[in-house]
């Protein structure tokens, strides 16, 4: 009887550690879809970042521009 609790315990345990990896491969996944969200959104704030200093150079050359009339 106790060699059978031995057995179902062993096998809980594997079944919880395949079940562990199963999680952590779900977290890395998810982890990986962040990251790859994360780049993306980086690039469109360099992106808007470029376009904001070419805007404020160009309100610049207007206000001189507006300054000499």
């Amino acid at each position: 009887m106790a060699t059978r609790g031995f057995n179902t315990s062993t096998a809980s345990r594997q079944s919880m550690a395949t079940s562990g990896s199963a999680v952590k491969a779900r977290q890395l996944a998810q982890l990986h879809s962040q990251l790859a969200q994360l780049s993306a959104n980086l690039a469109d704030t360099e992106n808007l970042l470029r376009m904001t200093s070419v805007q404020a150079e160009s309100m610049r050359g207007l206000g001189s521009w507006h300054a000499g009339l």
